[in-house]
């Protein structure tokens, strides 16, 4: 027995910053003004589903223009690899390190008093947040960003899972499988 019995649903998604965002994306790159509205919606549609808005650890270990005010004249992928490259410095990756740790902490925290996390949802192509691409090279290749990779990693080295499940805006493939992530079904691998 928990002593969470009150009216709360004990279910969560942890949800990339941007999803939820847009203005702390890197320059170039948003799709949207504000949020991801029809990402929001489907996790809205679940009902009881609380939403965890993780850290964007590019706006906390490099600033809100990455550490070039001129990034958005790299075509995306170059941009993101430059960012990718720049969260591998001393400090920013330890930064980053400390970022996963506090998500990978509340994972924990929820596990552990009886709740159910439904999933991390980051955003594909993404140097820091991509779940099944990211960026590298100057291209967009599959493989984790940078911080869900880490998170993954830590969380793994406890033995604890949870889902993964990479966007890319609101695509209707992506968008459908959030919405049956939030209904508990594990996204295809």
């Amino acid at each position: 027995m928990y002593m969470y019995e009150d009216g709360r649903s004990r279910r969560v998604i942890f949800l990339a910053h941007c999803a939820l965002n847009q203005n702390a994306i890197s320059d170039g790159t948003a799709v949207a003004p504000a949020l991801l509205e029809e990402a929001l919606e489907a996790i809205r549609r679940a009902g009881d589903v609380g939403i965890v808005q993780m850290p964007c650890p590019e706006l906390l270990c490099l600033g809100l223009d990455r550490g070039d005010p001129l990034g958005a004249e790299r075509p995306v992928t170059e941009e993101n690899t430059r960012i990718r490259a720049a969260l591998g410095a001393e400090g920013p990756r330890q930064r980053l390190e400390e970022l996963a740790e506090q998500v990978a902490c509340q994972i924990r925290q929820y596990q552990d008093s009886g709740f159910q996390v439904l999933g991390i949802v980051g955003m594909n192509r993404s140097p820091s947040c991509g779940v099944d691409t990211t960026s590298d090279g100057g291209r967009e290749v599959a493989g984790q960003g940078l911080f869900v990779g880490r998170i993954a990693a830590l969380l793994a080295k406890e033995g604890r899972s949870v889902p993964l499940l990479g966007l890319r805006g609101e695509e209707e493939t992506a968008l459908a499988a959030l919405a049956a992530l939030c209904r508990g079904e594990r996204p295809r691998p």
